[in-house]
């Protein structure tokens, strides 16, 4: 992923754009802002399997392309690409709940776990290794999620990294947090999270 200032903050805001009961939304399915709300880029649906982050300029960032080889029931694969169509890295879900650990790559190799605490936490750990092996590892970064809107079940990702990560790897954390929303709540279905 580019360097550039959309990543270079520690903590950023990944969300489900509020939107109106009564009328049909045709919004980003998800924004990334400060945590002071600066709108900073959207991420838009462009079939089941390609979602893009742009800027809020407009300026394509990364595609991320989604696949699967047996649907909803075998692991699933998110692959991420720059706006020059380079690798920029990966994310897998395995398991029959795909959203307890993902496995992130980053584009220059780095392996990345992002793991849930528990079934019913709102809480994911960025870590190098398992987290739930002695010893702990060092925990990277924090992934808080949040409903924003309880009859329309709209979900907000508070997204801390450490500042040893570089924007790349804070690039592919960002990416990873669409992928985690989206195995969460798949497009077309019915708004309850997994």
């Amino acid at each position: 992923m580019p360097e550039s200032d959309l990543f270079a903050q520690e903590a950023l805001v990944v969300a489900q754009p509020k939107r109106s009961r009564w009328r049909r939304y045709t919004g980003p399915a998800l924004t990334v802002s400060t945590v002071e709300g600066t709108l900073l880029a959207h991420v838009t649906l462009t079939d089941d399997t390609r979602h893009l982050l742009t800027r809020a300029s407009g300026e394509c960032v990364v595609r991320i392309e989604k696949s699967s080889r047996f649907g909803q029931f075998g692991p699933v694969r998110f692959r991420f690409t720059d706006s020059a169509a380079r690798e920029a890295g990966t994310v897998d879900a395995r398991g029959p709940v795909k959203t307890w650990q993902l496995s992130l790559l980053t584009a220059h190799g780095r392996t990345l776990l992002l793991t849930r605490r528990g079934l019913l936490s709102t809480e994911w750990l960025l870590t190098e290794s398992d987290p739930h092996r002695t010893p702990a590892p060092e925990v990277l970064g924090r992934v808080t999620v949040s409903t924003i809107d309880g009859w329309l079940g709209l979900q907000q990702y508070s997204v801390v990294t450490d500042p040893r990560l570089d924007t790349s790897e804070r690039g592919t954390v960002v990416a990873s947090v669409v992928c985690l929303h989206l195995l969460r709540r798949p497009p077309d279905s019915s708004s309850a999270p997994a």
